[in-house]
This record gives C-alpha cells, sequence and structure tokens, in this order.
C-alpha cells in the first residue's frame, strides 16, 4: 500500500513540475517574442513639463509631439491625446530595455506656447527614461519605462 501511495504522489509530483519546467523553457526562448516595451506618461503645459507644486491643478498639453530619441535619431513618436497621455510601445527584439534607460531620451519639440501663449515659443521638454516594472498579461511580459522628469531646453527646435 505504501509503495502505491509513493507511486502516485511521484506522478503527482512530475505531473506538477514538468509543465513549470516547460512554461520556464518557453519563457526563456519565446520571453523576447512575447514581450514590449512601453513608454508612457502624461505631459503638463508647465515650462518644464510636470505637475505643478504640491498637487496644484496643472493643465495637460494636448496634441504634443513627442519622440523617443535614441543617439540623436528618433526611433518612434507619439502624439499626447486630449488627457496629455502618451505611449509608446517598442518591441524588445529591437531595443534592449538598459539601452533606453542609459541612453534613450523623450523629447518634446512642441512650442510651449501652444498650450499656454505665456510660455516659451521656442525651445522643448527633455527627460531620461526611468524603469519602473513589468506587467505580466497571460504571456505577454511588459516592461513600463516612464519619463524620469521633463527639463526645458531652450536649444531644441
Amino acid at each position: 500500500m505504501a509503495l502505491k501511495s509513493l507511486v502516485v504522489f511521484s506522478l503527482l509530483i512530475v505531473g506538477i513540475a514538468m509543465p513549470l519546467a516547460q512554461a520556464q523553457l518557453l519563457g526563456g526562448i519565446l520571453g523576447p517574442l512575447l514581450g514590449l516595451l512601453r513608454i508612457q506618461g502624461i505631459l503638463y503645459c508647465t515650462p518644464n513639463g510636470n505637475i505643478g507644486v504640491n498637487g496644484t491643478a496643472t493643465t495637460v498639453f494636448p496634441n504634443a509631439l513627442v519622440q523617443l530619441q535614441c543617439g540623436g535619431n528618433v526611433v518612434s513618436t507619439a502624439t499626447t491625446n486630449g488627457s496629455g497621455l502618451f505611449s509608446i510601445l517598442l518591441d524588445p527584439v529591437n531595443f534592449l530595455l538598459s539601452t533606453l534607460v542609459s541612453g534613450c531620451k523623450v523629447v518634446v519639440n512642441t512650442p510651449l506656447a501652444s498650450c499656454n501663449a505665456n510660455l516659451p515659443s521656442v525651445g522643448g521638454l527633455v527627460s531620461n527614461l526611468q524603469f519602473i516594472g513589468n506587467t505580466l498579461t497571460g504571456l505577454l511580459n511588459i516592461a513600463n519605462l516612464i519619463p524620469s522628469g521633463f527639463q526645458f531646453n531652450a536649444n531644441l527646435n
């Protein structure tokens, strides 16, 4: 009887462990193919593109062209929606997360005066990127990045 219990227990362990091992193997092989890199944020109509001090009401920057620049080259673009939100999706086969964080920037060349006439009509906003974590949706692994903080650059445009 003890032998039967041992055999049944062993089969249960193998039945659970094998699918987990296969899933880990497939995840390691197919991970880059079943993943995305997502850069998103909200752009505010302020001299630095960030939310106001102490959470004060801040208008957003709609219809602004947002560029992802790596090594000085534009590799992707997005336009902010009516809520100032932008999102750029990238294929991890073409981009490394470490390269995005260390060698790429989010650049907004749209003049700030287009959302507020009191702001500069030349120059733009620039921000480095910050990795904030992964989101797992089924087999899809999404690496999430955000602007680390926009700064005004009068030499853009």
